[in-house]
């Protein structure tokens, strides 16, 4: 289970085997878990999380995955070059 991110108390991964599912990433803090569908960010599942952590990781994932988006159009323009 690679972390892609941790902030505070919240820990941001992905299972190497969830190949047969849409990219998403995982989330969990104490008892709670929620999933993300990415490309567009949105819920998929949630349990034990109140409305605004569920909020607060979907924005968080946004900045990751956005500026991970934006490096990788950076290098294929480089690329290109």
């Amino acid at each position: 289970m690679p972390t892609i991110l941790r902030s505070g108390a919240f820990r941001f991964f992905f299972y190497v085997g969830d190949r047969d599912e849409p990219p998403h990433f995982h989330v969990e803090r104490g008892e709670g878990i929620a999933k993300y569908w990415l490309n567009p960010v949105r819920l998929e599942d949630s349990k034990g999380f109140k409305d605004r952590r569920i909020n607060y990781c979907r924005k968080s994932i946004d900045e990751v995955y956005s500026k991970r988006e934006g490096i990788a159009k950076t290098r294929k323009s480089e690329i290109a070059k």
